[in-house]
């Protein structure tokens, strides 16, 4: 049996592979959409929505990333194949067919990263970091997976060195605002992972 970060590792390859082969279909090179990955993914997407009390919390982003990432996916190749069954894709030769096709893949690779960025958002509220230990750890977790998956270097990050920061942040928004709770958001924003301090009202 394959354990659950072994299944996400190739969860993440056969979305990949999907894309490629798909990609291969919409371009001639294959006589059928590949069918059997997304039969494949159908499925693991279907078994760790049933089974999400057993992922840990860093396991758990992870899976809702991707799942959303092949749910966009599947969306966009829906639309595409009903536009070639209706006969609507244009057909292009030579250099400027590659032209086109590259252009016109690197806009759906643009609205799909705007749409699956929009819902890579993590919230945290905390009030004593120093008690609090575990929402500080979701809270670096998700720090750490959606950098990872951002592809930004995470060499430099330290669980030591986040918590004393967190800590240090919280304290001096307490004092500065004269509040109590400090709200943490780990959001993507045109590809780039931000962590934003704020204050609840």
């Amino acid at each position: 049996m394959a354990t659950i970060d072994e299944d996400l590792g190739q969860f993440e390859r056969d979305i990949r592979q999907l894309k490629i082969e798909y990609d291969q279909y919409f371009g001639g090179g294959r006589k059928r959409p590949p069918t059997e990955i997304e039969w494949r993914l159908d499925i693991l997407v279907k078994r760790y929505a049933e089974r999400g009390g057993e992922l840990k919390f860093a396991q758990r982003f992870r899976f809702n990333n991707l799942s959303q990432t092949y749910a966009k996916y599947k969306d966009v190749f829906r639309k595409k194949i009903a536009q070639k069954e209706e006969g609507k894709i244009q057909r292009h030769f030579g250099a400027a067919a590659k032209e086109i096709e590259a252009a016109r893949a690197k806009k759906e690779a643009e609205d799909l990263a705007a749409t699956v960025g929009e819902s890579r958002t993590f919230r945290m509220t905390c009030s004593e970091p120093e008690r609090e230990t575990e929402k500080v750890d979701q809270l670096y977790q998700a720090f750490l997976q959606a950098k990872q998956t951002a592809g930004e270097p995470t060499g430099k990050l330290s669980r030591s060195s986040f918590n004393e920061f967190v800590l240090k942040k919280t304290k001096e928004l307490q004092k500065q605002k004269n509040c109590r709770d400090v709200e943490y958001v780990v959001e993507t924003v045109d590809g780039q992972v931000k962590l934003k301090a704020l204050v609840k009202s």
